[in-house]
């Protein structure tokens, strides 16, 4: 392909497309031409990317159709598809695809907490460590239990929800580091394990259980997933695959972040559920069943719904044309 040719036959749709961009107000013959010098931009661009990979053509081709397409996300109809594709296939293809690292997570988060829970239940200076018998025993038949029901439930719901999604920000945001999301995951472990020392101590285990189960669950999972999520980018950076170490980072960094905002939605559930369901005056086997149904979604909605999109090529990144221009690769 001729470039020079190429960019001088079509220069005046492009710049028009520009033109059109800028406008503040487009009447309803403008905005259909947009409309379709946006479809004809976006043609060209990928007769270019797979013809003629000029870096400097395309990365100009790329940014103008970017910004059409941002002046065209205004409509509702466009909104509407870039959600039903986010939750249909871009979130739980992220989740699918980081499943193996969210289970070797959970699995070494339980066995740690178990170790330090009968280690602290079997250590008398352990169990000291960690306060006086007074608070202890204070800990044991009221604080624990009235952690749930002390603030409204509006404000404990919100309360929660902020503070578990700063942490799995923390594992997913520092993930390239390595360090943080394993400090993280190690003090979340160390906590509930000590925590079901002490009420294990006091003969309180299963009140331990019957209060973090509802919320703990999903809760818990969720801080597993980001773990794992934080822990994959790390390792992507070590491993980076056939493709280079920036080209691996980046599009695991964009598919990990589809991870953080769907974490978000589940911990504001599991907020809900712990401000609304675990103090509430029903049977314990109701609240329980809540919590272990809504575990149940997430990972149906993870390998059912994450298996169909992968089959289809979904990763949990953006689209071509909105994740910008990269350059190809050999190899």
């Amino acid at each position: 392909m001729d470039l020079d040719a190429f960019a001088a036959a079509h220069r005046d749709q492009w710049e028009r497309l520009d033109v059109l961009v800028a406008r503040r107000h487009l009447s309803g013959g403008e905005t259909d031409e947009l409309v379709t010098l946006y479809r004809t931009c976006a043609r060209h661009l990928s007769r270019v990317r797979s013809a003629a990979p000029d870096p400097q053509l395309l990365a100009e081709l790329s940014s103008r159709v970017a910004t059409a397409r941002g002046r065209l996300t205004g409509t509702r109809e466009v909104r509407v598809s870039a959600m039903l594709h986010f939750v249909l296939q871009a979130l739980p293809a992220a989740l699918y695809r980081i499943r193996w690292w969210t289970c070797g997570v959970m699995v070494a988060e339980l066995v740690l907490a178990v170790v330090v829970g009968v280690w602290t239940l079997n250590s008398p200076e352990a169990m000291a460590a960690l306060g006086s018998p007074e608070k202890l025993d204070q800990y044991a038949h009221e604080a624990f239990e009235s952690y749930y029901s002390t603030y409204s439930a509006r404000d404990f719901a919100a309360q929660v929800w902020t503070n578990n999604a700063r942490i799995a920000a923390i594992c997913v945001a520092s993930g390239i580091t390595g360090i943080l999301p394993l400090y993280v995951l190690y003090g979340n472990a160390v906590a509930v394990g000590q925590a079901g020392a002490i009420m294990a101590d006091h003969d309180m285990f299963g009140a331990f259980l019957s209060l973090i189960s509802p919320h703990g669950l999903l809760e818990l999972t969720c801080i597993f997933i980001a773990g794992a999520a934080g822990l994959k980018l790390f390792w992507t950076m070590l491993v980076p695959g056939p493709r280079s170490r920036p080209a691996a980072l980046a599009a695991e960094g964009r598919a990990l972040i589809t991870v953080a905002v769907g974490l978000t939605v589940a911990l504001g559930v599991a907020g809900l559920i712990e401000a609304f369901v675990t103090p509430a005056p029903i049977p314990w086997s109701v609240k329980i069943t809540i919590g272990a149904g809504v575990l149940a979604l997430l990972w149906t909605y993870t390998l059912v719904l994450g298996r169909s999109a992968v089959a289809v090529g979904a990763t949990g990144d953006l689209e071509e044309n909105e994740a910008g221009y990269v350059r190809p690769e050999a190899g």
